[in-house]
C-alpha cells in the first residue's frame, strides 16, 4: 500500500510560538519551509498543525490573530502550496510548551482544574473556542478550504482526571460547525482512557511495538490505523544531554508501521525554537525545563537544514510512491558575523527605580496574581521580592520558590533557592538590609498531572530564623518588547567595567553589511540569561548546557545596525560570537 504522510510544520506539533521566525520572514523561508515539506509527497501530504492558546489570548477576552499569530494566513499558504491540515486546536496541545498551551491567567483561580469540566475552565474554553473558530471553520474541506481533520484534545489518555471531559471537547467542536474527521492521540498507555466515541483513535510511539497497531485494531473495529505522533527525535533538558535518535532506527520503525497499514504523522518534521520564555518542562521526580532550542533531532534542523533523516525518508517514499527522480536539494545559507563587543551596561539595580513601579503587598504574590497586565497578571518572565530584614540567620524557602531565586543583601549577591535548596545562611550586620529575591519562571510544566500547581514567582511565606517575612516591594519584570523599550530610554548606559556581574543589562551591535542571513549566537564566558535582538526575544542561555548556541534567524536582523541586549544573572562575559554553525550540546541516543 502508499502510506499517507503527515509532515508538522515546526515545532512540538507546530506550536505557532516556534514558527515566529519562519512564519514572520516572508514567503521566501515560508516557500522553504513547506517545501521541505512537499518533497515527502505521497498519495496524500498533511500538514499537522497545533493552536496555542496562551498566544492567542494572552489577556483574557482579548484575541490576537495577527502578524507571527495569524493562523488563517498560515493554513491558506499551506493549502496554496498541496497541503491538507490536520488541525490541533487543544485546548491543551502539551507540545514541550509553556503549561501546555494553556493561558498562565487560568491560575488565578485558586480552584482550578485544568482539562476537566470545572466550570471556571470549560467557561474560559467556550470564550475561547468561539473566536478560533471563526478562524478556521471555513477553511474545512466540506467548505472548501485545506482541513481535513480535527483533534478532540491531546493525550488526555495520559491525564484522564475527568471522565466527561473528552466528551465536553467534542460537543463544544460540533456545536461550532465542525464537520470533519475528529481524532483523539495518545501514546499505548493512555488509548483507553484517552479514546471518545465518534473521533478516530490514533496512537503515538518512537519504538514499533509488535502489538500496539493491533491494540488499537481492539478500541475500534474496521477503522485506519494512524501512527499520529512518530517521534524521530527527542527533546533536551537544561543540565541534560542533548537527545538524539538514530536515523537507521527511526528507518526501521517507519518501514514496519507502513508494512502494517499505518498511516504516519513525523512528529517532528521540523523541530524549531521556543523563542522567548515559551517552553515548558516536566516535574516528575525533580523539575526539569525544557532548553531554548527545540532542534529535537528533527528531519528538519532548527534552522530548516537537511539532516540524514531528511535524505533517508525521501528515499523510502519515493520509493513507495514510485516517484522518477529525486528533487534538488535547497540550500539554506547561514552566515558568520564575527564576535559582538558588548559596550554599554546598566545593573537592575540602577535602573529599577525608573523602569518598574512597585506593588506593596504584607504577603509575597505569586506571579499569575499580581495586579498587572490588566487584571491577568504576570505570565513569563522575572519577579522581584524586596523587604527589610533585622540582622541574619536562616532564610527558609519551604519550598515556596518557583522555580529559581537568586539572594541578595542590598546588592550583595549571598546564594539562590530552587527545588533542591531550601535554606540559605544570611550573614549577621547591623541595621536593617534590603533582602532581594529575584525569581525566575523557568517555564510550567507542560505534561503529566502537575499541571494545577504551576503558579510561580513566590508561592508563599518564606522564613528567616522561623518567622514569615512581610512588607514586600515587588517589582514584575516580565521583559515583553514593551519592557525592552523602556529600558533604551532609561538614564544613559555606562561603558562596560572590566569584571562586569549581573543581574544587569548589557549592550551591543551586530553589524550586517549585506542581505542578512541566518546565524547563531554563541555566549561563551557568560552564566545564564535572556538574549533580545532589535526588541525580539531569542530566548534563554545557561552555561550548564547541553545547549550552547541560540538561533537567530535571519528576519530579525536588518542591513546596519542590530542591537543586541542580553540580561545577565550573574556573570558576564565581554563578547559574543555570531557563527554559521549550530552547537546543540554533547549527543547521547535515545530509545
Amino acid at each position: 500500500m502508499v502510506a499517507r504522510v503527515g509532515v508538522p510544520g515546526n515545532g512540538a506539533g507546530a506550536a505557532p510560538g516556534r514558527l515566529q521566525s519562519m512564519w514572520s520572514c516572508g514567503g521566501r523561508r515560508r516557500r522553504r519551509l513547506f517545501a521541505g515539506a512537499f518533497l515527502l509527497v505521497l498519495a496524500i501530504v498533511v500538514l499537522s498543525r497545533y493552536v496555542p492558546w496562551n498566544l492567542h489570548e494572552e489577556v483574557r477576552g482579548k484575541f490576537d490573530f495577527r502578524g507571527n499569530l495569524d493562523l488563517r494566513a498560515f493554513l491558506r499558504t499551506a493549502e496554496e502550496v498541496g497541503l491538507w491540515v490536520i488541525l490541533r486546536p487543544g485546548p491543551y496541545i502539551c507540545s514541550e510548551w509553556d503549561l501546555g498551551g494553556l493561558p498562565s491567567w487560568l491560575l488565578q483561580d485558586p480552584e482550578m482544574q485544568l482539562r476537566t469540566t470545572y466550570k471556571g475552565f470549560t467557561e474560559a474554553v467556550d470564550d475561547y473556542f468561539d473566536r478560533l473558530m471563526r478562524e478556521v471553520v471555513h477553511l474545512q474541506y466540506k467548505n472548501g478550504g485545506p482541513i481535513i481533520a480535527i483533534q478532540v484534545e491531546n493525550e488526555y489518555g495520559s491525564y484522564a482526571e475527568d471522565p466527561d471531559y473528552m466528551m465536553y471537547i467534542k460537543q463544544a467542536l460540533l456545536k461550532r460547525k465542525i464537520v470533519e474527521l475528529l481524532m483523539t492521540s495518545d501514546n499505548k498507555d493512555g488509548l483507553a482512557a484517552g479514546f471518545v466515541s465518534g473521533a478516530l483513535a490514533t496512537v503515538n510511539f518512537q519504538k514499533m511495538d509488535p502489538g500496539i497497531l493491533s491494540y488499537l485494531d481492539t478500541m475500534q473495529d474496521n477503522m485506519p490505523k494512524m501512527v499520529m505522533e512518530y517521534w524521530t527525535g527527542w527533546f533536551d533538558s537544561w543540565g541534560g544531554p542533548h537527545n538524539v535518535f538514530d536515523a537507521d532506527e527511526m528507518m526501521a520503525n517507519i518501514e514496519k508501521a507502513i508494512k502494517a497499514g499505518a498511516s504516519i504523522n513525523l512528529y517532528m518534521f521540523h523541530g524549531g525554537t521556543n523563542f522567548g520564555f515559551m517552553n515548558g518542562a516536566l516535574h516528575f521526580d525533580e523539575y526539569k525545563a525544557t532548553i531554548t532550542s527545540y532542534d529535537y533531532d528533527a528531519v528538519l534542523t532548527e534552522s530548516g537544514d537537511y539532516t540524514s533523516k531528511f535524505f533517508k525518508l525521501r528515499e523510502l517514499f519515493m520509493s513507495l510512491a514510485d516517484m522518477p527522480r529525486p528533487l534538488p536539494p535547497i540550500i539554506l545559507n547561514k552566515a558568520s558575523y564575527g564576535a559582538i563587543l558588548m559596550q554599554q551596561y546598566i545593573s537592575l539595580w540602577e535602573v529599577l527605580p525608573s523602569l518598574v513601579e512597585p506593588l506593596k503587598s504584607e504577603h509575597p504574590i505569586n506571579m499569575e496574581n499580581l495586579p498587572v497586565n490588566n487584571g491577568n497578571g504576570q505570565a513569563f518572565g522575572y519577579i522581584l521580592y524586596e523587604t527589610v530584614i533585622p540582622g541574619g540567620g536562616e532564610l527558609q524557602s519551604h519550598d515556596h520558590v518557583r522555580d529559581r531565586a537568586q539572594v541578595f543583601l542590598n546588592t550583595l549577591h549571598i546564594g539562590y533557592l530552587d527545588y533542591v535548596k531550601h535554606q540559605l545562611s544570611i550573614p549577621d550586620g547591623q541595621g536593617y538590609r534590603q533582602l532581594r529575591l529575584l525569581v525566575e519562571n523557568r517555564g510550567r510544566v507542560n505534561y503529566g498531572r502537575n499541571l494545577n500547581n504551576q503558579r510561580k514567582g513566590l508561592i508563599g511565606d518564606i522564613y528567616l530564623n522561623k518567622t514569615a517575612l512581610r512588607n514586600f516591594k515587588i517589582y514584575s519584570l516580565d521583559m515583553k518588547p514593551s519592557f525592552i523599550e523602556s529600558l533604551r530610554g532609561t538614564t544613559p548606559w555606562s561603558a562596560v567595567p572590566d569584571s562586569a556581574m549581573g543581574p544587569a543589562f548589557f549592550r551591543g551591535t551586530l553589524q550586517v553589511q549585506h542581505m542578512p542571513q541566518d546565524t547563531f549566537l554563541k555566549l561563551e564566558g557568560w552564566s545564564k540569561g535572556v538574549v533580545f535582538v532589535n526588541g525580539q526575544n531569542l530566548g534563554r542561555y545557561w552555561k550548564i548546557g547541553p545547549q550552547g548556541t541560540l538561533y537567530l534567524p535571519a528576519t530579525w536582523l536588518q542591513q546596519g545596525h542590530n542591537e543586541i541586549i542580553i540580561f545577565e544573572e550573574r556573570a558576564a562575559g565581554r563578547i559574543i560570537q555570531s557563527t554559521d554553525l549550530p552547537f546543540l550540546g554533547r549527543s547521547q541516543y535515545v530509545g
